[in-house]
């Protein structure tokens, strides 16, 4: 990935709904070279898709909260995916270092939705304990740009 190509994905990060033409004019480039460009990202996985960023708030699933999970035994990273991928309040999970075998980020419409949810993933037999870290506001929430 080159410099242009930075600047190709800063332009899509900044607005994914940007022409190749508006892309090209920003880096110096025709459409049909940003569209290879482009087409060349994806295939390289550098770009995984286009996709509309939605404020969970406006959807109804504004309670958020960190769940360190701490599981019984030693529990392979690929199973305690799969017994979280079911439950559609797991926004992410994240294997991490340190006493917790996962860190996992959950998002309910209120407290009490929230609590629920907490209840299923402790019910989940994998599951020895958890800790839960509410979250009251974002203070910063931006998206990975090619120069950092």
């Amino acid at each position: 990935m080159d410099a242009i190509d930075q600047r190709i994905v800063s332009c899509l990060v900044t607005d994914a709904r940007s022409s190749y033409a508006e892309i090209g004019n920003a880096v110096g480039l025709s459409a049909p070279a940003v569209k290879r460009r482009v087409d060349k990202l994806l295939d390289l996985g550098v770009l995984r898709g286009f996709t509309a960023v939605v404020d969970p708030e406006a959807l109804g699933w504004g309670t958020e909260a960190f769940v360190e999970v701490h599981c019984k035994g030693n529990i392979p990273p690929t199973e305690i995916r799969g017994r979280l991928e079911p439950l559609p309040e797991v926004v992410a999970a994240y294997t991490v270092s340190g006493a917790a075998d996962a860190i996992v980020h959950l998002r309910a419409a209120n407290i009490h939705h929230l609590e629920t949810v907490l209840e299923r993933l402790r019910g989940l037999d994998i599951v020895d304990r958890t800790i839960s870290t509410v979250v009251l506001s974002t203070l910063l929430d931006r998206p990975p740009t090619p120069e950092h």
